[in-house]
């Protein structure tokens, strides 16, 4: 099972090894896909954690344990494929590769399982074609 989770992080666990021990200690895959931690501020890290619910379950208690807020991503990128002209603005942004380009037709391609929802091709497109939807 795989799941993706935004954790944010308080001063005071900022140095605590936390993603090691999701590895070690409950045997979870863990993907971080984008990251703000700085020394004496609040640090926000976004991840995908695959293992067993109940492995997964333990990782976010122990996580919970050291004053972490655990919330599921709850945000998706949202592309009106209709309306793109196949510019490649977007494919210029997107370090994910969850954008790329079709060698052969030149056809915008959009893998929604790689996007991590970083937001740069929301303003890299020029007919602002993608939109941020909030999942239920």
């Amino acid at each position: 099972m795989k799941s993706r989770y935004v954790f944010v992080f308080p001063t005071e666990a900022i140095n605590k090894p936390l993603t090691y021990h999701l590895v070690k200690d409950f045997d979870l895959k863990v993907n971080i896909f984008n990251a703000y931690i700085n020394s004496g501020e609040e640090g926000n890290l976004a991840l995908e954690i695959e293992g067993s619910p109940g492995q997964i379950q333990a990782g976010l208690e122990f996580a919970k344990s050291l004053g972490v807020e655990c919330s599921t991503l709850d945000k998706r990128v949202k592309l009106e494929h209709d309306r793109c002209i196949n510019c490649g603005a977007c494919v210029a942004v997107c370090y994910s590769d969850a954008l790329k380009m079709d060698a052969n037709t030149m056809e915008l391609n959009f893998d929604k399982d790689k996007c991590t929802v970083c937001e740069l091709c929301t303003t890299a497109c020029p007919l602002q074609l993608f939109k941020i939807n909030f999942v239920e």
